[in-house]
């Protein structure tokens, strides 16, 4: 299709809401980029990749569905509060950028349902909508039979992919990777992480827009309350001071001697990962990982008074 006779090129955008969180939290805590994904960014991003691929204007190229897909845990099971709250600040991004979102409860087994909800619902929309190209934002194999259910109706579907190794919360190497039978069967795969690495493209304004500035990581009163040291350790918690930090875990030097404690960014309560600072005194909770004792319930502790 051609931009010069102006039709416009229509996408659906469909997330799987699990992957997408995974794939931010690699870039927020892991990455040196150290910022969470932009969905107003990816989204601009889609429409120029979608013109490029389709040999179309980008003005002419136009999202005009979107849709989030995850299992999220009910308010009475969350322990942490500040879960429940940055969720609804994630809820108002999507809201703000016009994205539907679909959950369902987590079970004791993880998500169940979410990743055929995802599927029945793309199908549907491309059928009744008719989108020209539908993006899936996925890595799972398991939506193979969707890709080739798309493809039947005449449907490009495009999907964005990623490939990268990060140290999970027991301290073990993980990998990520977008399944290669969905790149071989989509019309038009899309690695980005090569996209976002490629040195040559440090300053276009399209890939770092795919990030949001860390200035603009605000929670708001809240949480800001809730990120205050703490003036003393709790009863029956454990201190320490942060001997290190690396990307997205760090290591706990303990007051009572013994091993370092190894702590996850996930085991940080009350602030961000990332404002912490080697030197840093703590309080945590022993826990236990595949690699033996580790910190659970990590909190920052304020300076002692001179």
């Amino acid at each position: 299709m051609s931009s010069i006779d102006g039709k416009l090129t229509r996408a659906g955008i469909f997330y799987d809401g699990n992957f997408f969180f995974h794939v931010s939290n690699y870039y927020h805590y892991h990455h040196e980029r150290r910022a969470r994904i932009s969905v107003g960014g990816l989204h601009a991003f889609v429409r120029q990749q979608v013109a490029d691929c389709e040999g179309a204007d980008p003005r002419y190229c136009q999202i005009v569905d979107a849709h989030y897909f995850r299992g999220r845990l009910r308010a009475a099971d969350a322990e942490d509060r500040d879960l429940l709250y940055k969720e609804r600040v994630f809820d108002d991004v999507l809201v703000r950028e016009g994205v539907t979102t679909h959950y369902l409860p987590l079970s004791r087994e993880g998500e169940k349902g979410i990743d055929v909800w995802l599927a029945l619902e793309a199908y549907e929309l491309a059928i009744y909508k008719r989108f020209d190209v539908s993006v899936l934002v996925v890595c799972d194999g398991d939506f193979l039979p969707l890709v080739r259910k798309l493809n039947t109706l005449g449907t490009r579907v495009m999907v964005l992919g990623w490939d990268f190794k990060y140290v999970d919360q027991n301290g073990n190497d993980r990998e990520t990777r977008t399944a290669q039978v969905l790149l071989d069967e989509v019309t038009y795969p899309i690695m980005m992480h090569p996209i976002i690495d490629d040195r040559a493209r440090l300053k276009d304004p399209l890939v770092n827009g795919l990030f949001v500035p860390r200035k603009e990581f605000n929670f708001g009163p809240s949480l800001a309350r809730s990120a205050a040291p703490l003036s003393s350790p709790s009863a029956g918690a454990s201190t320490g001071w942060i001997q290190t930090l690396k990307s997205g875990y760090g290591f706990i030097v303990p007051d009572q001697g013994g091993p370092n404690m190894f702590f996850f960014h996930e085991d940080v309560i009350g602030a961000d990962f990332l404002d912490l600072k080697t030197g840093d005194r703590v309080q945590y909770v022993l826990g236990q990982n595949d690699r033996g004792a580790c910190a659970k319930e990590v909190r920052r502790l304020a300076p002692a008074a001179n």
